[in-house]
């Protein structure tokens, strides 16, 4: 009953004491929060930590949500500025977005055997590992407009940016996305004759 009800209503019983009703709000934007914290950490135990700080941080101001935006606007604002802070205080090395042996890991799925099905697995392997050589901001906003569903608006409240800023660094993260994965295919093709 509680998954159809609206972000609002889980909110407002939230915020009138029902804890359930957060863990279905957790529930319905885990999956997203965390791909997102994947695209900025590349390692899942980061990504696990910054996912976690962020349903924490999102509890303790829920209050303050305004209700003027959707909550996964709001929700993602908070994945991206707790991101960034975790990874200036890690002072992670990074590796350069060429780099061959950079890759995502990916949540293990049962196997299909249905060929359409190992088709569009393979697409999404190619994409997610292409995505995940992007610099960060690059590879959040790829995410959030095409995983995500946001208008340029939505990232642009999410990010702290314009909207036409958002469409700028869109074509131009639309534009590395396509080197990268020419790239990765070129190899792959190689592989195969």
């Amino acid at each position: 009953m509680q998954s159809k009800l609206s972000d609002i209503d889980l909110i407002e019983q939230t915020l009138a004491g029902n804890q359930a009703a957060y863990a279905d709000l957790v529930k319905r934007h885990q999956r997203f929060v965390f791909t997102l914290a994947m695209r900025f950490s590349k390692s899942r135990e980061d990504a696990e930590e910054i996912a976690q700080d962020c349903f924490i941080k999102a509890y303790r101001s829920l209050a303050s949500f305004q209700k003027q935006s959707k909550f996964s606007t709001w929700l993602y604002s908070i994945v991206y500025t707790t991101a960034m802070t975790f990874l200036r205080k890690k002072r992670v090395d990074t590796d350069s977005i060429d780099d061959e042996n950079t890759y995502i890991q990916l949540e293990n799925h049962s196997s299909g055997l249905n060929n359409d099905m190992a088709e569009t697995k393979s697409r999404s392997y190619y994409l997610n590992q292409a995505i995940g050589q992007l610099l960060p901001d690059d590879a959040t906003i790829i995410t959030l407009f095409y995983m995500g569903e946001q208008s340029l608006e939505e990232i642009g409240q999410a990010v702290g940016m314009e909207a036409n800023t958002v469409k700028v660094k869109l074509f131009r993260a639309r534009q590395r996305l396509k080197e990268k994965l020419e790239k990765n295919l070129k190899g792959e093709v190689k592989e195969l004759i």
